[in-house]
Parts: C-alpha cells; structure tokens; sequence
C-alpha cells in the first residue's frame, strides 16, 4: 500500500495523535575509540553474536535497533554513548 503526500501526512498526524509513544531508531554513528566496548555494548542491547555485533561496526551509519519506543532509545544511546561511541536517536 502506498500514500501519497497527503495520506503520508495523515498517517504520520494519526500516530503523532494516538500513540503515547512514538517510535524511533538508535543509530551508530561512530565506534570511537574503543570499538570492542562498543561491540559489547551492541550485543548486550540487541542479543546478536559477538561476530555480528562487530560486523555492525564496520558499517556505520548503521541502525543499531529500530522502531523503539523513546525511553528505550535514549537508554540504548546512553548504554553506547557510556561505552564511547557517538550515536543519534532518530523518530520516525
């Protein structure tokens, strides 16, 4: 199924209107320094292996998770940014 402007514009009021919380996505930007913390921060957050979780690493920008409730991302971005990565929370 697909919107057009308008109909994009009111699927996005609707969930802006009726939903408590709106989704977003933690977005890896940056390793840092310490990419093996990072790594391990990533695992931790989203239960991949440990190879996967390093894998992510080499593609940044990368989603690290998606469709997260707000406290949940901002909770994810601190875990991260604690284990000195750079990271961006974005709602969709």
């Amino acid at each position: 199924m697909t919107f057009g402007q308008e109909g994009a514009g009111a699927v996005e009021e609707y969930v802006w209107t009726v939903c408590d919380e709106v989704p977003g996505d933690v977005v890896l930007l940056d390793p840092g320094p310490e990419p093996l913390h990072v790594a391990q921060a990533v695992r931790r957050l989203t239960g991949l292996s440990p190879w996967r979780s390093r894998t992510l690493l080499d593609r940044v920008p990368v989603v690290v998770l998606h469709g997260v409730p707000e406290e949940t991302a901002e909770a994810a971005c601190a875990v991260l940014h604690a284990a000195g990565a750079r990271t961006e929370h974005r709602r969709l």
